[in-house]
């Protein structure tokens, strides 16, 4: 596999601290050039051929190829020395489907109404912005996907992106909104994005007729003010977004942005309608529910859900239907209940990517997950593979650290220290290693194969359904806010398991079996609905809840937390 050879040695040059580069370049130049060798005999245009693929790859990950002292490029070979930046090329050879132009003929009355006055927007070039409103099932992806053949169809530049990576790889040419925008990760009312008016991204924003950005409702106000401002600064005009047509989507009844350890008024705070942008944005509200004709009750139930309008007992919580709902006792008979319901005739199913990807298990917190993860791989058919990370301290020379408490410890976002697979398990990407190519964060895959130093894994889901990709040990770092007072270090594969994944990890996936693992309430604004409403029907959802002994005994009635001040807004 030459081509996942290069993106390989791409992602090592990225993400893996290599010293020696040149002379692993040297090694495996032959084994990365096979497929283009049949071709051309001459080893100094082979080897040409094979920097410019990598440089292709290092750069949608995000880097520039020169930094890392491989063979220099023949000005007169490279067809990227000019003409359009790589940032446009890409974006122009996006394909769309026969069927995505054909979509507009069936959108119902609200949608066509949203694509008919988005697209007279784009095609006289009057600046505004959309937000497109509605509940889980009302077709937001689907008009996405209309647009987006449409314009592309005109060989104009249609700019996809969403503030999750499971979300970005549903629409054709899908990137996360951080990575396409290169926004910081550290936000300031005064932030703007890191790239210069001579970049290839300010040259693709510059050229581009529509911006859509999916899932906004999950990103801090900041974010969003960032992107306006750098916007401005490369059109040179004051207008919103430089004068752009920019569609936002998402659903307030989903999970906010998230605020470390903050209150109730700080998470609003961050939301996008408490930006200086929100008065300044045509809303378009999806009602039509495209669930409902399979289930229109349970649609129904789930809005109320969602809408915090659902009758309440004894104070915030509310009855879940009797035909989804698990019985709950202190024993664990119920959690294997819910994983026999959720995976049925699981060895016989073990190699299925459609069975894997249909299915899973939602929980509020890593410490459930990882249980559920645990019970899963035991019961997984094959023989397992355990991978040991290699954890440090940085600037430790006393060692004050013992390894033993560092291999103990998750932070949130790191895999384990301890991370047993089985072939064709289900996993979880935990990075953005190349968007471009379908490798995000949240990103479903199979593995198929293990290497000492690498796993070779199937994509499943989204665009790049079906791709094999080799996923590398990289180093990782949590998150700078967590409370660990030291910087703590972890090499180790970028996944985790994902028989089990937060609710949180969930948002922006249908599922079209799910299954809901409450051992306690939720936490969080509208968790609840999320997690119920990543299903598609009651058939196929079932929810093990911990009663409220003052509520209940049964289990059939869970905690509700809606911010009503959020969806009012």
């Amino acid at each position: 596999m030459p081509y996942a050879l290069r993106r390989l040695f791409a992602t090592i040059l990225v993400f893996c601290e290599v010293t020696q580069i040149r002379s692993l370049w040297e090694k495996h130049l032959d084994s990365m050039s096979e497929d283009y060798r049949r071709n051309q005999p001459n080893q100094a245009a082979l080897e040409q051929m094979v920097l410019r693929n990598i440089r292709d790859l290092v750069h949608s990950m995000g880097k520039n190829i020169s930094s890392y002292g491989l063979p220099d490029f023949d000005p007169l070979d490279d067809e990227c020395s000019h003409g359009d930046s790589r940032e446009v090329q890409e974006e122009l050879s996006v394909t769309f489907d026969k069927e995505d132009i054909n979509m507009v003929t069936s959108l119902n009355k609200e949608q066509r109404a949203g694509f008919d006055e988005i697209l007279s927007h784009v095609l006289n070039k009057r600046s505004q912005i959309f937000f497109v409103d509605g509940p889980g099932g009302t077709g937001k992806t689907y008009l996405y996907k209309a647009l987006l053949a449409k314009v592309r169809s005109l060989r104009q530049i249609a700019i996809a992106t969403a503030t999750s990576g499971i979300a970005a790889s549903i629409m054709p040419g899908g990137r996360t909104a951080h990575s396409r925008f290169k926004i910081p990760i550290r936000l300031t009312n005064s932030s703007t994005c890191n790239f210069t008016k001579q970049s290839g991204t300010a040259k693709l924003l510059r050229m581009a007729s529509l911006i859509i950005w999916d899932e906004v409702a999950m990103t801090k106000r900041q974010t969003v003010e960032t992107l306006d401002r750098s916007l401005q600064d490369i059109m040179g005009s004051a207008l919103p977004f430089g004068g752009k047509v920019v569609v936002f989507g998402g659903d307030f009844r989903q999970v906010l942005p998230v605020v470390t350890r903050g209150t109730r008024a700080q998470i609003t705070d961050a939301t996008l309608q408490r930006s200086y942008l929100w008065d300044k944005i045509r809303k378009i509200r999806l009602t039509r529910n495209m669930r409902a004709q399979t289930d229109q009750w349970f649609s129904e139930y789930l809005l109320r859900i969602g809408n915090g309008t659902e009758e309440t007992i004894g104070g915030d919580y509310v009855r879940l239907p009797d035909d989804i709902v698990i019985p709950f006792t202190p024993t664990e008979e119920p959690v294997n209940k819910l994983i026999e319901d959720v995976f049925p005739s699981l060895h016989e199913n073990a190699t299925s990517g459609p069975y894997m990807s249909a299915r899973a298990i939602l929980s509020t917190k890593n410490d459930h997950v990882d249980n559920l993860n645990k019970k899963m791989i035991d019961r997984f058919p094959g023989q397992a593979k355990v991978y040991y990370s290699f954890d440090s301290v940085e600037d430790d020379a006393r060692n004050t650290y013992p390894l033993d408490y560092l291999n103990s410890l998750t932070p949130n976002g790191l895999p384990p220290h301890d991370l047993k697979l089985k072939i064709n398990c289900p996993a979880i990407l935990l990075r953005n290693l190349d968007p471009h190519n379908g490798l995000c964060n949240g990103t479903r895959l199979m593995i198929r194969a293990f290497q000492d130093n690498a796993i070779d894994a199937e994509i499943v889901g989204g665009q790049h359904a079906g791709n094999r990709v080799f996923i590398p040990r990289i180093p990782l770092s949590p998150s700078e806010d967590i409370s660990l007072p030291f910087k703590f270090k972890r090499k180790q594969f970028p996944i985790r398991l994902s028989f089990a994944m937060t609710i949180n990890k969930a948002q922006g996936q249908t599922i079209p079996t799910v299954g809901i693992y409450l051992p306690e309430p939720v936490f969080s604004h509208c968790q609840l609905y999320v997690a119920l409403s990543r299903g598609v029907s009651r058939q196929t959802t079932r929810i093990l809840a911990k009663p409220n002994i003052d509520i209940g005994p049964t289990g059939k009635s869970t905690k509700n937390i809606v911010y009503r001040d959020v969806l009012e807004g």
